[in-house]
């Protein structure tokens, strides 16, 4: 009698997926809120959307002026000189320049640039409510 054991995997992956966390109060604001029979005062939304709101339009500033803003990048000895550069070309927030130094160069063509105006519109028009 021979006995067969299950074979298992030793590949584990690596790699994980993984969705952006999206806060409650925000998916409301997206979701255009609850009803109003459900509560009167509308939730402040989450923060954090005013502040992926201006990192989407310090991006899309550095897109309308990426030669700039790689020729900056480029030509600085380290990091933290590209991020006071970038900062002072764009006239932006510390945040806001270090989200576009650490934009990957393959982020920079026009299907993400239409993407992300389009991302920063539905986040204003969320807002706005």
């Amino acid at each position: 009698m021979t006995m067969t054991l299950p074979v298992t995997s030793t590949r584990l992956s690596t790699r994980r997926r993984t969705r952006p966390v999206v806060p409650a109060l925000w998916r409301q604001v997206v979701r255009g809120g609850a009803r109003e029979e459900e509560h009167a005062v509308q939730p402040e939304p989450d923060r954090s959307a005013y502040t992926q709101l201006e990192i989407y339009d310090a991006v899309l500033a550095a897109f309308d002026r990426r030669d700039e803003v790689l020729d900056v990048i480029a030509a600085a000895p380290d990091r933290h000189t590209a991020v006071r550069r970038v900062r002072a070309l764009l006239a932006v927030s510390q945040g806001q320049a270090t989200a576009v130094v650490d934009l990957p160069l393959h982020r920079f063509t026009t299907g993400t640039r239409d993407r992300m105006r389009l991302r920063a519109n539905e986040l204003r028009k969320a807002l706005a409510r």
